[in-house]
């Protein structure tokens, strides 16, 4: 390990969410300063830093220090302490005050700023706020610096320090020095490794209760995580002592006392020979709600409207001017009938249709009706085809930001006599069990979803589980329309769906210009430049499309040549070329860029997958301009962690969406995330034109691949049992 002291003369950059650096440090006896880069916390050029590290060269920008660690050095001379107080490194105190500070503590004035505040009082010109005003800057500049080196001394990633100060504040280190696992818990994922990591290297033994139960907990964690509603105990204790070396008994007696507090719970499932299985408590209370609401949802008489095919199709002719087919008519007919009902079918099938026919119906018979979908395109292109008013589910039930829960439950029910839910296989089993507790007893549900998609992002596979139980009535749609037969989008969507390989070469009889095209490539480098010649010239040329608006790029997976982050920023430079504004959490942001927004933000109205383009970056106010659909959001530089280039996306961002065109690669390194129901996602989102640049054998390895739509719930058992 290498030490370099000396003062940092400049900073390059700073990322003010995880205090990632790149600065210039003056050494002492040098002509010229180095460049250093790492995780600094607020550090501020004048400061005397003692830094360890190792030297590396970067391709681009040549010799540069690594930063592992580093150490503020206070100055303690009178000279020294005057010029760094003079430099505005803390706030509230400007070269007057400084000097009259160091005129009357002389070498203590550092000493009393950090430990007898009271005392600046002493100073002319200084009163209590502005003696209070010094003193919390002064700690604020330090608490994170001082967390970062305690992490540092474990050998854990600075870079982890932003996320735990924004959670603690100036105590964090006091707090997980005293309970180190309650990172576990405020901060789940890394949270728990920073938290053993320490708690080892404290002492604490591998056995020790707290950090088994720990260790517990974020297994089943890790399992929700992946989408399961519960695992397997015996999977649970086994995981538990191979990977955290942890006595078996031990790691039994701590399961026990978990489920014995209420954090976990046990069941026998008779469907699984008997096998014991660990919930969550908030999954278990979620899956056993959403079963018992339907059971009692469907346990309420429907009374039949009374009406008969002829009077449907003259409704629905009259309002939508649609001419309805038998199968269409028959689901209608039936669906007016049943207190729940799934309507459940593959592209062209007209499940859009029977929607509008739903709502037509349920209108002419002057009923209340909702529409809601998961996400907020979802909820907007709802609303398109239907010229109808849709929400999100969570703006449906009234989610408050502040207490995190839903104003619309069981005892303060949605108003309406039919709610439609479309695009259900994106519910998760959490957010089904708050819908069906505002759905009122006297209510029609009908939910609308594509049950071979991709399944939710929070645990469970709520649809294709409501399905399989078989006491929920569900109306398949079978039949492609005549135009919808004559897209090989469809008709290969279809192919994809039951496992069978795609019809690569088009038909003889088909002239001019294709929706469906594969072009092989096994080079992922000549992937993305292919990538690129369709973006910028072949496409836009020979479609007629914006290679910004109406191109999509969808990828199964985030790193690698052929990977989100590395599409983005290839595409990004040829698509955009105006000059790089502002950057963030790795990402660099240009006006006229193409954004996606990451997490619903219920303040902003804006949502989890929502695409838009930057207006404007301006430097002066720290805010940054997005337009989504019209309609202009804001945002401050230190909420740029809700947004990303959008120029190429993953799979799971796009659904609920649909684009005239998508390229989506699809290789064998992408080979764990090769699924059958994920390229059959990606090929749904195309509306016109449909590009699969990639290999034969990695299709043929996602079309063999089904298994990931096994998640482990037992949703389906549960509606079954009476």
């Amino acid at each position: 390990m290498i030490t370099l002291k000396g003062h940092l003369e400049s900073i390059t950059y700073y990322n003010e969410e995880n205090h990632y650096t790149i600065a210039k440090l003056r050494m002492r006896n040098t002509k010229t300063p180095v460049t250093v880069v790492g995780y600094m916390a607020e550090a501020m050029p004048g400061e005397t830093l003692k830094i360890q590290g190792s030297w590396e060269t970067h391709s681009k920008y040549g010799r540069q220090f690594k930063i592992d660690s580093f150490e503020i050095t206070l100055p303690s001379t009178v000279d020294g302490i005057k010029k760094y107080l003079k430099s505005g490194i803390i706030k509230g105190i400007g070269p007057k005050t400084a000097d009259r500070m160091v005129t009357r503590f002389k070498e203590k004035t550092l000493e009393i700023i950090e430990d007898d505040p009271k005392r600046l009082l002493e100073i002319e010109g200084i009163g209590k706020a502005t003696a209070t005003r010094i003193s919390k800057a002064w700690k604020g500049h330090h608490a994170v610096k001082n967390l970062m080196q305690f992490l540092q001394e474990y050998g854990l990633n600075a870079s982890y320090s932003a996320k735990i100060f924004q959670e603690y504040g100036r105590n964090a280190v006091n707090i997980i020095s005293s309970d180190p696992f309650r990172l576990a818990n405020d901060i789940p994922g890394a949270g728990f490794y920073i938290a053993d990591t320490i708690a080892l290297k404290s002492g604490t033994p591998k056995n020790e209760p707290q950090r088994v139960k720990a260790c517990l907990i974020h297994l089943t964690q890790q399992s929700s995580n992946d989408g399961h509603i519960f695992i397997y105990e015996q999977e649970l204790l086994k995981r538990c002592t191979n990977l955290f070396q942890v006595d078996p008994n031990t790691a039994k007696d701590a399961l026990n006392a978990l489920a014995g507090s209420g954090q976990i719970v046990i069941e026998t499932l008779t469907s699984d020979q008997g096998a014991r299985v660990v919930y969550p408590k908030i999954l278990h209370e979620a899956e056993t709600g959403v079963a018992n609401r339907l059971k009692a949802l469907l346990s309420v008489p429907v009374t039949s409207p009374g009406i008969d095919p002829e009077h449907i199709t003259a409704e629905v002719l009259k309002k939508l001017a649609i001419k309805l087919s038998s199968e269409q008519l028959k689901v209608l007919d039936k669906i007016l009938s049943h207190r729940v009902a799934i309507i459940t079918g593959g592209p062209g099938t007209g499940k859009t249709t029977l929607i509008r026919s739903v709502n037509a119906v349920f209108e002419a018979f002057g009923k209340d009706i909702l529409l809601a979908a998961p996400t907020g395109r979802a909820a907007r292109r709802l609303s398109e085809v239907t010229l109808r008013k849709a929400a999100t589910i969570h703006k449906l039930l009234g989610y408050n930001l502040t207490t995190e829960a839903f104003e619309k439950n069981q005892d303060n029910p949605l108003d309406a006599d039919a709610v439609i839910i479309d695009e259900a296989s994106m519910v998760d089993t959490s957010l089904m069990f708050h819908l069906l507790k505002a759905v009122p007893m006297t209510s029609v549900l009908i939910i609308v979803g594509d049950a071979f998609q991709l399944p939710s992002v929070g645990p469970g596979n709520v649809l294709s589980d409501m399905i399989e139980s078989g006491v929920i009535p569900v109306f398949y749609l079978k039949k492609i329309y005549r135009q919808a037969q004559e897209s090989p989008i469809v008709v290969n969507a279809h192919m994809v769906r039951r496992g069978e390989f795609p019809m690569l070469e088009r038909p003889d009889k088909h002239k001019g210009l294709s929706e469906f095209y594969f072009i092989e490539q096994s080079n992922p480098h000549q992937v993305v430049e292919t990538i690129v010649e369709l973006c910028t010239n072949r496409i836009p040329k020979r479609f007629n499309l914006d290679p910004v608006k109406e191109i999509q790029v969808l990828t199964p997976m985030h790193k690698g040549e052929v990977g989100v982050i590395n599409l983005n920023q290839v595409l990004q430079k040829v698509l955009n070329t105006s000059p790089v504004l502002m950057e963030s959490m790795g990402n660099t942001f240009k006006q006229g860029d193409k954004v996606m927004h990451l997490k619903n933000n219920y303040q902003k109205e804006v949502f989890n997958g929502d695409i838009g383009t930057i207006r404007s970056i301006d430097k002066a106010e720290s805010q940054l301009s997005v337009d989504y659909y019209g309609r202009t959001v804001k945002y401050n530089f230190d909420e740029l962690n809700e947004i990303s280039p959008a120029y190429a996306i993953s799979v799971h961002k796009s659904q609920g969406s649909e684009y005239p065109a998508v390229i989506v690669p699809i290789m064998t390194q992408h080979f764990v995330l090769l699924q059958r129901n994920l390229l059959y996602t990606a090929m749904t989102r195309g509306k016109e034109l449909v590009i699969l640049i990639g290999t034969r054998k990695a299709l043929n390895i996602a079309l063999k691949n089904d298994k990931p739509r096994q998640r482990l719930s037992s949703l389906a058992d549960r509606l079954k049992a009476r």
